[in-house]
């Protein structure tokens, strides 16, 4: 994507991440029954969950996390840049690549922090103001553990009825990882007082303090 660097930012707020009107709720979400095995050493995990800016944020407030970097996934082409997938056209989705130490916090508890404050599982290509199935919600396993768990915790989460809505998270296979652009990383440490980031975002991070202060770090870990 070639654009003016100075206007890059004021493009992606107005195209990316819409205006909202309100701000979502947040639900605890159960404990996962089945516990992932995952060993020594970092691992990383992909979630798709809307803009990538909240979803980015949740997690790199997140104790143990190492890395977190916004990008894109699922789509067709050996590349992708923001606005070939805010097209929809690509088959994409915004999403975020999670390293993480499981010694400090494993995978199942990461999808339990995903699923109680950063994305809505009720909404299937829409999150918040954002719409389209570039925002859809969707889990991408990228070993057989990781599936195994991801599985077992969304029919867990069924089973469990938190929301008055179905739950309708997809499972997707691993189809590359695309980096976003610069200025879309660690979007919010960067634009703390972002009309969107106030109004959507900060109350995710402020959800993740509140029922999970074990898991909540004040540090911003970027990417």
């Amino acid at each position: 994507m070639k654009r003016g660097g100075a206007i890059l930012p004021l493009l992606a707020l107005a195209a990316a991440c819409q205006q909202p009107a309100s701000a979502e709720t947040v639900v605890r979400a159960p404990a996962a029954a089945l516990t992932a095995a995952e060993g020594k050493g970092i691992r990383t995990a992909i979630f798709a969950g809307g803009c990538f800016w909240g979803v980015e944020g949740v997690f790199s407030h997140v104790k143990g996390v190492t890395s977190v970097v916004s990008g894109y996934h699922g789509g067709a082409g050996k590349d992708a840049d923001y606005a070939s997938v805010s097209s929809g056209a690509t088959g994409h989705a915004e999403a975020v690549r999670v390293r993480y130490d499981p010694a400090v916090v494993r995978y199942d508890e990461l999808l339990r922090i995903f699923f109680s404050v950063a994305a809505d599982p009720t909404t299937l290509n829409r999150q918040g103001p954002d719409i389209g199935t570039q925002y859809r919600s969707a889990l991408v396993p990228l070993d057989a553990g990781q599936r195994q768990v991801a599985t077992a915790y969304l029919a867990q989460l069924a089973k469990a009825r938190l929301w008055s809505r179905p739950i309708v998270t997809r499972i997707e296979s691993y189809r590359g990882f695309f980096p976003a652009e610069r200025h879309h990383q660690d979007f919010m440490a960067a634009n703390p007082r972002n009309p969107y980031i106030l109004r959507w975002d900060q109350p995710k991070v402020a959800g993740l303090k509140a029922l999970y202060p074990g898991y909540y770090q004040a540090a911003f870990t970027k990417g």
